[in-house]
């Protein structure tokens, strides 16, 4: 009768949803197996069957009196995630085997003993595909639910909210290795993690995107290691790296109404993007002017399909001068939004549409009018340069590029020699390899190419060293002012990114030329082709067509 009453209160003990009845499991299941004369119950967890045969598993010990024992009886469960649990109950060393009333009984507590761990460890790894990422971060789901649970805790007012990308992590890959580079962000959370302290919480958002909540106190230290901080990524030889980030920071304030996590991450990654796409402040605090930029970029993004359908973007174009001769050689197409009789600025939606995809729509349909009005003086008999058109980085992910760009040439029969195509320096592996592609295409197809702000990005000299460039655009920071002598560093970087531009057999042009001296410097470094406002700003279609007719500038 005694066995039975303690079976029903485990039993009651272990369904119980209650975790206040779940500390009966240990006092019940002690006196149940000094009952049946059980020195010790052990659990193994195997991942799989495999594991089981490595005899790799977790021992998860439910009850042990301490005394000398044998195995006396074992159970073994595949559960339906293909995990297996062995159960074994152990009976002390000199006393008799179980008899078989006593081994009934056991196999009935072990048997409740298996599915309870077998569910609790369910239940665990259910928390772990929810709650964790591949390599142990925790994950956007664990950041939603811990914000919301600190919000039921009246503790959330007064924290700080911070979302953060680790800045150029692609290229720490490339300088340590991918293996190390996993070590030195690991470091980088764990040291996050430990400066925000007790009740906050860093998450790994995906890729190199995380967010974190802290206290407002410890501010401080967690924006000075967003700012740089020395990680160490081997540990045999103490190596380390300055791993740093950009990122964006909501101060909650007391008077924040809080709906759901939705509201804080809305404007942390918002005010992030604000930061990586600014380049002044690596980190920003969140403003009501950020709200209303971002009601702007909403308003853009969603009147952007009907401007393009009416045509409201018109194409500029900026001519390019032999400054040797003063002839017009070519141009460059930039594009205008004109709405309500209003010109909307570029770096108001050029920066919106390149958050997404529609920036690539915008290229296109610019490259298609440039050939159109190609096609146009061509059949008019005028004096026809070549043109080039930018296209963003985001086309990289387009494997059919190549084939895009050709048709919308060949649409508008427009020859092949008549079209550049400008493309900016990229900083990862993969952007490097599609941008190789795309150059190499082009050239075989008798199309242009030049790499635009040369200078600007990480692996300059790789990228012209690998990729068959035609013309190399030197980046206006390059380009000496007033106060540089012949010995300036800015002075001197000009001069021999000209030579080595020239020896490599690529047409150097520099761009934003606005005095005199920076022609004369240009004349003295041998740079023939300049643009810039010197010469001439973006010019209308029928501006510009002037120009084409008189095909000369005065040039001192």
């Amino acid at each position: 009768m005694e066995f039975y009453i303690l079976f029903e209160q485990l039993l009651k003990a272990l369904s119980s949803q209650d975790p206040s009845e779940f500390h009966k499991v240990k006092d019940t299941l002690s006196r149940l197996c000094r009952y049946l004369r059980i020195a010790k119950i052990s659990t193994t967890t195997y991942g799989n069957k495999k594991l089981e045969a490595l005899n790799r598993g977790d021992v998860t010990v439910s009850y042990d009196s301490g005394e000398p024992c044998r195995e006396g009886f074992a159970n073994r469960l595949v559960t339906d995630m293909m995990t297996v649990v062995v159960c074994r109950a152990f009976i002390p060393e000199g006393e008799p085997d179980w008899n078989d009333e006593e081994l009934d009984r056991i196999k009935l507590v072990i048997d409740m003993m298996t599915v309870f761990i077998s569910r609790s460890r369910i239940q665990q790894a259910a928390e772990r595909y929810a709650f964790f990422d591949d390599d142990g971060y925790h994950n956007l789901r664990y950041f939603i639910r811990f914000i919301e649970r600190t919000a039921q805790e009246g503790k959330l007012l007064g924290m700080a909210a911070i979302h953060f990308n680790l800045k150029h992590f692609s290229l720490v890959n490339q300088q340590v290795g991918r293996s190390a580079g996993s070590v030195a962000m690991h470091e980088y959370f764990d040291l996050l993690s430990k400066n925000v302290g007790e009740g906050g919480e860093v998450c790994r958002i995906g890729g190199d995107n995380f967010a974190l909540l802290c206290h407002k106190e410890k501010l401080d230290d967690v924006i000075r290691i967003l700012n740089g901080a020395a990680v160490e990524y081997n540990q045999s030889t103490g190596d380390r790296i300055i791993v740093s980030a950009t990122a964006g920071v909501f101060i909650i304030p007391e008077d924040f109404i809080f709906n759901d996590a939705g509201d804080i991450l809305d404007k942390i990654i918002t005010t992030s993007n604000a930061a990586r796409s600014g380049g002044k402040e690596d980190v920003l605090f969140y403003s009501n002017l950020m709200a209303a930029g971002k009601e702007r970029m909403m308003r853009i993004q969603r009147i952007f399909p009907t401007a393009l359908q009416n045509e409201e973007f018109k194409v500029f174009y900026q001519p390019k001068i032999d400054i040797t001769t003063g002839e017009l050689i070519g141009a460059e197409a930039l594009c205008r939004w004109f709405r309500d009789g209003q010109i909307v600025p570029p770096m108001e939606f050029i920066p919106v549409l390149e958050q997404g995809l529609d920036i690539c729509r915008l290229d296109f349909y610019m490259l298609d009018h440039v050939c159109r009005d190609i096609r146009r003086w061509l059949d008019e008999g005028k004096q026809v340069v070549r043109v080039s058109v930018n296209l963003s980085r985001k086309h990289m992910m387009d494997v059919d590029l190549l084939q895009r760009i050709i048709e919308i040439v060949d649409k508008n029969n427009v020859p092949h020699k008549f079209v550049e195509i400008e493309l900016t320096e990229t900083t990862t592996d993969v952007e490097f390899r599609d941008l190789k592609r795309v150059v190499s295409g082009l050239q075989q197809a008798g199309i242009s190419t030049s790499v635009d702000d040369f200078g600007m990005g990480y692996s300059s000299l790789n990228l012209i060293k690998e990729i068959p460039w035609n013309v190399l655009k030197v980046d206006k920071s390059f380009l000496p002012v007033e106060d540089d002598d012949e010995n300036s560093t800015r002075s001197v970087m000009f001069k021999y990114v000209i030579a080595m531009a020239k020896e490599m057999g690529l047409e150097c042009i520099a761009e934003g030329v606005e005095t005199q001296s920076q022609v004369d410097v240009l004349r003295e470094n041998h740079c023939e082709l300049a643009q810039g406002f010197f010469f001439d700003r973006p010019l209308p279609v029928e501006e510009f067509e002037k120009r084409l007719t008189v095909h000369k500038y005065t040039v001192k």
